[in-house]
């Protein structure tokens, strides 16, 4: 099972961290690995109207079918909820 996100507005580094908390461990600066689960990240600054830009984090979540959909689906949600940023 395979799933790419866009995450605006966070770092490669939280969401690591994200993904450290939902029982992941760093492999490197750009790769975290779970029990059948492995997410890649990437980033890149895009452009938000003339004048401003955010970093956007791809996250491509990988998972062996051994995993579970279900699973699946909850871990990219769970980490959907951590991304997810509200101005205030």
């Amino acid at each position: 099972m395979k799933r790419e996100k866009e995450f605006r507005g966070i770092s490669v580094r939280l969401a690591r961290n994200y993904l450290e908390s939902l029982g992941g461990t760093i492999v490197d600066d750009d790769a975290v690995e779970g029990d059948g689960w492995r997410a890649e990240l990437s980033a890149e600054q895009v452009a938000i109207g003339p004048s401003l830009e955010l970093t956007e984090v791809t996250v491509a979540f990988e998972a062996d079918e051994g995993f579970g959909e279900e699973a699946f689906e909850a871990l990219i949600e769970d980490f959907s909820r951590k991304a997810m940023r509200a101005g205030g």
